[in-house]
């Protein structure tokens, strides 16, 4: 990958965190996090573990097992950056490997 396309991904991603965070300008984006997401149904069709799952993407381990069994939610900057997993693993697995 070449860093241009590193630097736009790694890009998106902090836009996507400030943007579900509230941080960004409403007037310069349109995005819809979903209020829930299945985390247990995403990490399944990935063929990961609770541990793969939390190893590659930078989560606790503990905060997947809660997520699965119903104990709590993600909140919304991670809803969001759950999506971006869910549509673009292997870039987020990139952007987070990249030294």
């Amino acid at each position: 990958m070449s860093k241009k396309a590193f630097n736009k991904i790694a890009d998106g991603l902090k836009d996507a965190i400030a943007i579900a965070k509230g941080e960004a300008d409403p007037a310069s984006y349109r995005v819809h996090v979903p209020e829930s997401i299945d985390v247990k149904a995403l990490r399944t069709r990935m063929k990961l573990t609770q541990e793969e799952f939390a190893l590659r993407f930078c989560l606790s381990v503990a905060r997947v097992r809660d997520w699965e069994q119903g104990r709590s939610s993600p909140d919304g900057a991670v809803r969001a950056y759950l999506k971006v997993i869910e549509r673009e693993p292997k870039a987020v697995a990139r952007a987070l490997s990249a030294a």
